[in-house]
């Protein structure tokens, strides 16, 4: 039943996000945009973009293996890569598990090593999106607080962010947290999640010494590069999203800013590709720049098909491949590591 609910559930949101995201808006206005209001050329672009950032995830998932002595081809990776985001379209967090056990089974090597090479993957993009969610409250500030103070909920957001009780409370909590872990460190519940974060840090921590860790950030930036660039190029495939490209807003910069960082939250909301919670998101992340929430659809609609439609060609392209060369193994085999 538990295995079930997580492969239901996911399903069941993006149906329920969607429901909402097209009760909430005119379908018919929508696809009146999508017919006659878009340059396709630019939405192209922005998906040939996007097949640069799964090439400089490889290199720098790489960069990761060889720390831990698995050999594999860059080749290898970046189908790994490719399969594994659209496996994602299927189920979430499907492609994570593929991506690991084809890897290890190519590589020869451990499996328990290379899903930790994924986790510590996994961090740095999480780190990344904390990092731009704080470059954005920075930036784009006022546009934020002016959109979310236009409603009940968001004005008393905004009063207990700025509280000094507020502010007061959390330290007690988390003092008082602090404290309890230290009074019952030593049960059972609280030896395993201190081994799981150790695990976890450590997995991480291994960026910072390895080999390659200059190129490792610089592919980070790459890759997010990429997904920035992608959906910024897509703001001149609709005139609506093109008006917003003023030097008052820094060429477009910034709303493009507020609604990729908002949309990267979505994305870790469990669903099939992101449909539904993305979707969501990138219309909030428009709406705070005065566009109608029909618009906001009409583009992320646009936007998430032209995505999903190069994840499904690049997953069929590593299929291809993967089924071509199942008879060798492009990685070389290290001695002393076990099989799982």
């Amino acid at each position: 039943m538990k295995k079930a609910l997580q492969y239901i559930l996911p399903v069941l949101l993006s149906a329920l996000l969607i429901w909402y995201l097209f009760r909430k808006v005119d379908f018919h206005h929508t696809m009146e945009i999508l017919s006659h209001g878009v340059d396709y050329w630019w939405i192209l672009a922005a998906m040939g973009i996007s097949v640069f950032s799964h090439i400089f995830r490889a290199m720098r998932w790489r960069i990761q293996l060889d720390a831990l002595k698995v050999r594999t081809t860059l080749m290898e990776l970046t189908c790994a890569v490719f399969g594994c985001y659209a496996l994602n379209l299927l189920l979430p967090r499907l492609g994570e598990l593929w991506r690991c056990t084809f890897v290890a089974k190519r590589s020869d090597a451990k499996f328990t090593s290379v899903m930790g090479s994924m986790v510590a993957d996994r961090m740095a993009d999480s780190l990344t999106v904390l990092f731009l969610i704080l470059l954005t409250f920075v930036l784009a500030a006022p546009a934020l607080a002016a959109f979310i103070a236009k409603y009940p909920v968001g004005e008393g957001l905004l009063k207990l962010l700025y509280s000094p009780a507020a502010w007061c409370g959390a330290l007690v909590a988390l003092g008082a947290a602090l404290i309890l872990l230290r009074r019952y460190r030593d049960t059972a519940l609280i030896v395993r999640l201190r081994r799981w974060a150790g695990e976890i840090w450590r997995g991480f921590a291994v960026t910072a010494t390895m080999p390659g860790r200059w190129r490792f950030l610089l592919l980070t930036i790459a890759i997010w590069g990429c997904y920035f660039v992608q959906l910024y190029v897509a703001f001149y495939a609709f005139s609506f999203t093109r008006a917003l490209c003023t030097p008052a807003l820094a060429f477009g910069l910034l709303p493009c800013l507020v609604a990729f960082v908002v949309s990267s939250i979505g994305m870790a909301v469990p669903s099939n590709g992101g449909l539904g919670p993305w979707n969501i998101a990138i219309m909030f992340g428009l709406a705070v720049y005065g566009v109608a929430d029909v618009e906001g659809a009409a583009f992320s609609i646009l936007q998430w098909s032209g995505q999903t439609v190069m994840l499904i060609i690049l997953g069929i392209f590593s299929a291809v491949w993967i089924g071509a060369t199942s008879g060798r193994s492009g990685g070389t085999h290290i001695p002393n590591q076990e099989k799982k």
